[in-house]
């Protein structure tokens, strides 16, 4: 590490450098410090606190009306659960702080790992890594894990541009709190002020590892075992308690017998009439998707994932988790107080949060507003729906990501070239006796840092034990070759069909070209058969099938083939939900040497196996820091 060290300080002494603040345009590098430890909710200097009318206080005040309330920027509030909760934090925060910076400057993080009995890497989400595909902070790919007490300097580029954010990548960190929104602005005068607004579904009785624990082994409540809640094409969800959501780490828990919420401070965003505003919002749970609304405001999404698209006006839209989008807002209603809503895709349940958007000049008080009401003369339009419609009765209108269009400024997606062209077929199972998979390959995670580390990894499984109608454990990966077009197809088919999933690419970003969705009841919209599209092959009953070695119906599709593909300015995502019952096609160029984790960005899903890792050209891969941690087994 000491050339690492000797290194930084030569770059520092010839640079402009930020330390611990947003750069500005003239910086060169700008550093970092992090620290990660353990905390409490509802606790400030020893002190238990409690919620009342969107305030807090000491847990020994009576009379709050003639008390001071607690600065709530001092406590970790969560849904205001009274019985503090194990959380852990960023620099004391959750969300942890913003690191803003502007493209194509260095950026140089120190990350402490101050929790007491745990490894730690930071993943810098929607970041390529080009040239430092050690730094991505994947544990046993692309690194060791940061042990206790040790600490671990990022160094890595700004780029690309966009709303990305940085998390833990180790077990159930990300939702116990360890993530935070990292910002890379063009080097321009932006005409909008920023809102930044992290969106996550919350348990206050158990944290992310007992949750997945419990959904391994058995969920009860008392001795009643758990049913999994549905959506409104019919899809089951996994069986994860939920109690609130939270925005920016603040909501309330509403009591599922009576519907009264506890009276905890929710977080507020202040705008001023007339003005127009960005709100970067970062999908930073666990399970569940969330559909987001403003009250009498529209929003203009402008990008997904850090990257541009053509701007389109809709009542809502859907993120879930792993997924960032951009929207507009214009402050041009009157001065008052309005909700943001943000509601789960489940049917008969009340899970929802919300969070106060407020005029300057406002009164310190909750929205008394409502909901737009859908109806035929005036329709609701949502965008990035996991199925393809509402029944007709909610008059809503449904776009998916595909229906979208990337901005014109964007890049084209790479033509098909018949001599460097290369088309995987993956599909993400999960459901009954089939564990989650990518192919039926569980993952297993190497036992050494991969990457840095190739002659001692294991990059191939068993054919003899995996197979078409089989399930194995195994350290799955795909070779892709520098230079080609990559064509990956995404299904949720088979015997392992179940709920859609956000696939997360690491390293690259992929223009969507084609999205396939089942087939659905015309009144119900309940989705009742999966799109022919695809083959599954295997057993001649499709259902029991396990789709593991899945190809095009029509064999005329291969070799780029594909009708419908949307060649004229796709959109760009890094994360793409891929519905129950259909397939995506997406398509980048391997231009970018590593080897790069590919993964459902459902926690519980990605623990459990269904991830994978696309090799690309390991032999170009430039050479590590001297002095870069190693790790391996002892026998």
């Amino acid at each position: 590490m000491a050339s690492w060290f000797f290194i930084f300080g030569f770059v520092a002494a010839m640079d402009t450098i930020a330390l611990c603040q947003n750069c500005t345009m003239m910086d060169t590098v700008c550093e970092f410090f992090l620290e990660v430890d353990h905390r409490l909710t509802m606790m400030r200097n020893g002190d238990l606190v409690y919620p009342k009318d969107g305030k807090i206080y000491k847990y020994d005040v009576i009379d709050t009306s003639n008390a001071i309330p607690v600065n709530v920027e001092d406590v970790i509030t969560a849904d205001g659960w009274e019985n503090p909760r194990l959380t852990a934090a960023v620099n004391g925060k959750m969300p942890g702080p913003p690191i803003i910076v502007y493209e194509g400057q260095m950026v140089i993080v120190h990350v402490t790992n101050k929790l007491i009995n745990e490894g730690l890497t930071i993943h810098w989400h929607g970041l390529f890594q080009k040239g430092t595909p050690w730094m991505d902070g994947v544990p046993f790919v692309t690194q060791c894990p940061i042990l206790p007490g040790q600490t671990f300097t990022y160094r890595f580029k700004a780029e690309p541009k966009g709303t990305h954010w940085y998390h833990s990548h180790l077990g159930t960190q990300r939702t116990i709190g360890i993530f935070g929104p990292l910002i890379i602005r063009e080097r321009k005068n932006y005409k909008e002020d920023d809102h930044i607004m992290f969106i996550t579904d919350y348990n206050h009785d158990m944290d992310p590892l007992l949750s997945y624990i419990k959904d391994k082994y058995g969920l009860y409540q008392g001795r009643t075992p758990l049913i999994p809640s549905k959506s409104i094409d019919g899809t089951e969800f996994d069986k994860i308690q939920f109690h609130s959501g939270l925005i920016n780490g603040r909501g309330r828990f509403y009591d599922p017998e009576t519907g009264n919420h506890n009276g905890a401070p929710l977080e507020v965003f202040n705008v001023y009439q007339g003005l127009s505003y960005r709100f970067r919002v970062i999908g930073a749970g666990n399970m569940l998707a969330f559909r987001i609304s403003v009250d009498q405001h529209s929003i203009l999404l402008v990008a997904s994932d850090g990257h541009d698209l053509e701007p389109i006006k809709v009542e809502s839209f859907i993120i879930n988790p792993g997924e960032s989008f951009d929207f507009i807002l214009v402050a041009n209603q009157a001065v008052s107080n309005y909700w943001i809503r943000a509601r789960t895709l489940e049917i008969d349940k009340n899970h929802r949060t919300e969070a106060i958007l407020r005029y300057d000049g406002a009164p310190i008080s909750e929205p008394t507003t409502s909901r737009k009401r859908c109806s035929a003369q005036r329709r609701c339009l949502v965008a990035n729906c996991p199925y393809l419609f509402y029944p007709p009765s909610h008059y809503t209108d449904c776009l998916t990501f595909n229906d979208l269009n990337g901005a014109p400024w964007n890049k084209r997606p790479p033509r098909f070239d018949g001599l460097h062209f290369e088309e995987h077929f993956l599909n993400f199972g999960i459901h009954g006796n089939i564990p989650a998979s990518v192919n039926g390959k569980v993952f297993k995670s190497p036992t050494v840092a991969a990457l840095t580390q190739p002659k001692e990894g294991i990059f191939s499984c068993d054919e003899t034990t995996c197979g078409e109608d089989r399930v194995c454990d195994c350290t799955h990966s795909i070779d892709i070759t520098y230079g080609n077009v990559v064509q990956l197809v995404f299904t949720n088919m088979g015997l392992g069909k179940g709920m859609p999933h956000p696939i997360h690419l690491h390293g690259h970003a992929f223009y969507v070209m084609k999205m396939g969705y089942g087939k659905y009841d015309n009144i119900t919209a309940k989705n009742i058969g999966e799109n022919l599209d695809v083959n599954c092959r295997g057993n001649m009953n499709r259902d029991e099938s396990y789709c593991n070695n899945a190809t095009w119906s029509d064999l005329s599709w291969l070799q780029g083939n594909v009708p419908g593909l949307k060649v004229r300015r796709p959109p760009l995502k890094d994360t793409l939900i891929v519905p129950s019952g259909g397939y995506a096609v997406v398509r980048f160029r391997a231009d970018n040497p590593g080897l790069w984790f590919m993964h459902c960005h459902m926690e519980v899903h990605n623990i459990e196996g269904m991830s994978l890792l696309l090799n690309e050209s390991l032999p170009l891969v430039p050479t590590p820091p001297d002095g870069f941690p190693v790790c391996r087994n002892f026998s």
